[in-house]
């Protein structure tokens, strides 16, 4: 078959591969926080190629921006775009250390100010800031949802994890959490048991896959607006994610159904210290508006880091 004038099948040139940019997100530091893989122009990727890039890279997600603006198209200022968010394994609806991450990488080369991405899960608000050369973004989650989960699912969660029941805290009841992705949050009493996860993998990702979760979200309450918690995520084909938006956004749902924190607040958040990426993510609640909000900084990830 030709192609174009003295053009063959086999002298055609390969498609290129797209760049993908590494950052991370929720701290100032490379080695801190969630590395994000981010694909500015995915538009020439089918789902198969999104995943192989997702797959070679091997961080917990990578954000591919499948929809771009178009200049001079009107009732917007060209910062909308479509979003899709792809782990090693399989695609995710929404993930939001990816999307600080795509947010701060296209700060970098447009300005701060507003944007919105189109998700698989709606329409996700950010605005990102710059203050002393530090880029911010806070996204704002679709509207939450928190729900029980059955006696059994919560034994078996526990079973997977090697945690006695007797090490919860009983003031942070088991709940599944929404707001973007499904989270079964987990309180631990004490943060020696928070510090201590060795679980089954098969087993837990089993259970994540009959209910639909994300990841489980596990919390150590430090104080009334401080907690730790970690991100196991074998769904994802990782075992565990170093700081996790999309589920800082359900657990603050969570603390509001629940009645533990006050109509307004803000929540800081500590993750990955176990690891040795901290991170630190801001969670913001705000009287009559069910949503949730999350803020980090993030920053670019040099070549060969």
């Amino acid at each position: 078959m030709r192609l174009g004038s003295g053009m063959t099948t086999d002298d055609a040139p390969a498609p290129e591969s797209p760049a993908v940019l590494r950052y991370t997100a929720f701290s100032t530091d490379p080695l801190g926080g969630n590395p994000a893989g981010v694909v500015l122009d995915a538009r020439g990727l089918d789902d198969g190629g999104m995943l192989a890039v997702a797959a070679e890279l091997g961080y917990s997600e990578t954000a591919f921006l499948t929809g771009l603006p178009e200049a001079g198209a009107a009732g917007g200022d060209g910062r909308v775009f479509t979003i899709r968010y792809f782990s090693p394994k399989a695609e995710v609806p929404f993930c939001g250390h990816a999307t600080v991450a795509t947010a701060v990488a296209l700060a970098e080369r447009t300005g701060p100010g507003d944007l919105v991405f189109e998700t698989r899960a709606g329409t996700v608000p950010v605005t990102v800031t710059e203050e002393n050369g530090t880029l911010r973004a806070t996204l704002t989650s679709v509207e939450p949802d928190v729900t029980g989960v059955a006696e059994d699912d919560v034994r078996e969660a526990l079973g997977a994890l090697d945690w006695p029941a007797a090490d919860l805290d009983p003031a942070l009841p088991p709940r599944i959490a929404f707001a973007g992705a499904r989270h079964l949050v987990l309180a631990a009493a004490s943060r020696a048991r928070l510090a201590d996860l060795a679980y089954d993998f098969d087993r837990l990702e089993a259970l994540m896959r009959r209910l639909d979760l994300t990841t489980v979200q596990l919390v150590w309450r430090e104080s009334a607006d401080v907690f730790h918690v970690r991100d196991p995520f074998p769904v994802g084909g990782v075992v565990e994610d170093p700081a996790t938006g999309a589920a800082a956004l359900a657990f603050g749902a969570y603390l509001r159904v629940l009645g533990a924190v006050a109509g307004s607040a803000v929540l800081t958040l500590h993750q990955g210290e176990d690891m040795g990426r901290p991170g630190v993510l801001t969670v913001e609640l705000r009287e009559g508006d069910p949503r949730v909000r999350v803020s980090g900084a993030g920053a670019r990830i040099p070549d060969g880091g």
